[in-house]
């Protein structure tokens, strides 16, 4: 086998060891027994909601376990074609098996950064809260550049997407926005992408076309699950309807049917302005908890509190991440210092490789080639 293809090789299987230690794999069909048994249980469904997580625990198992011999079956037919094709002397069978395994490395990286979601919310829903900072039309309107680009990642990942609330700029773009973005890991994947983003670009609202720069802030939390407890007294909170406006169009309401919701507390202000008041009660105060809820992640993660107090405002010293868009083309991570010139095509949902390197950073502090080196 050709030195290349053996380093492929190398590495599809330092990723099934990943994964084999993710799931702990040894003791796999034994639990996956256990799940069964456990279904089998008459009684079960009489608790709908502890029968549901235990579904969907076992579901998660299976998933594993079915990946993980996936990619090993795979793995071991093309390294026997590739020794068949070299005993018979057949460059072409010996090419297209080479050609599957640099496909398989790909799928076990990802099936391997797949198998790092494995925080209390990474599977939920999500929330992404995107805010306009300081500079007027220009921040707006990078704000409402954003918007796009989540929409799009999410799009392109089968991710349904759901506006909660926009608030308009005055002359372009927007000056905030709060999606609901729903599908399995949605919060997983999304979390690394809380904090302040940068824009470097000549203004298309500046007569003398000089170069600006923009910042805005993106918070990532999670939806709240069902089996989660989040406490909130009614003498906690201030509930205010208001006029829902805009620049017209859609964005005119024409009853006081917009919610916003304060949690005295802590200062959590949330908003909902779809048509119906009592839907956006509903809406405003699945917020509200969602958002309690990450604070409580944020207390009991040193790491992750310190990365949202570090978030501080939308400004100089604070972003995660730069779009510089000239006088030359760069989208670089402050965090990772992954990088693309292909401006255009992260925003246009382009995230993946942003996303992966904050995340396999993120496990113990190790970036995945340093935690691969330790095998």
């Amino acid at each position: 086998m050709r030195a290349e293809a053996q380093n492929i090789v190398e590495d599809i299987r330092k990723s099934l060891t990943l994964l084999a230690q993710r799931m702990d794999y040894d003791t796999a069909e034994h639990r996956l027994e256990e799940f069964n048994a456990m279904t089998e249980d008459p009684d079960l469904w009489n608790d709908p909601d502890r029968a549901q997580k235990l579904m969907r625990e076992r579901q998660a198992l299976v998933d594993a376990m079915d990946t993980y011999k996936s990619i090993s079956q795979d793995l071991q037919d093309n390294i026997d074609l590739i020794e068949l094709g070299e005993m018979e002397e057949d460059d072409e069978v010996v090419k297209e098996a080479e050609t599957a395994l640099k496909a398989l490395k790909e799928k076990a990286a990802q099936k391997e950064l797949e198998a790092l979601l494995d925080g209390e919310a990474d599977g939920n829903d999500t929330f992404l809260e995107i805010n306009a900072g300081a500079g007027g039309t220009e921040s707006c309107d990078w704000a409402s550049m954003l918007a796009r680009m989540y929409v799009r990642w999410a799009e392109k990942h089968g991710y349904k997407v759901e506006l909660q609330s926009e608030n308009p700029g005055e002359e372009a773009g927007i000056r905030s926005a709060t999606y609901k973005i729903s599908g399995h890991n949605a919060y997983g994947w999304l979390k690394s992408e809380s904090g302040v983003h940068r824009l470097v670009r000549i203004s298309p609202y500046d007569s003398a076309a000089r170069r600006h720069t923009s910042f805005c802030s993106v918070w990532v939390y999670p939806v709240v699950d069902d089996n989660i407890e989040i406490e909130v007294k009614p003498s906690d909170i201030r509930i205010d309807t208001y006029r829902s406006s805009g620049a017209g169009g859609q964005h005119v309401n024409t009853t006081d049917s917009a919610v916003r919701i304060t949690h005295m507390p802590t200062g959590i202000v949330v908003t909902s302005s779809e048509i119906s008041q009592h839907q956006n009660r509903d809406i405003a105060m699945k917020a509200l908890k969602s958002r309690l809820y990450q604070l409580e992640l944020d207390k009991r993660s040193a790491e992750i509190n310190a990365q949202h107090e570090a978030k501080g405002e939308a400004g100089w010293g604070n972003q995660i991440r730069s779009y510089v868009l000239q006088p030359y083309q760069m989208v670089k991570d402050l965090r990772t210092g992954v990088e693309t010139s292909d401006t255009s095509g992260v925003l246009d949902g382009a995230l993946d490789p942003f996303m992966a390197a904050t995340l396999a950073m993120d496990v113990a502090g190790k970036t995945r080639a340093e935690a691969q080196a330790e095998d």
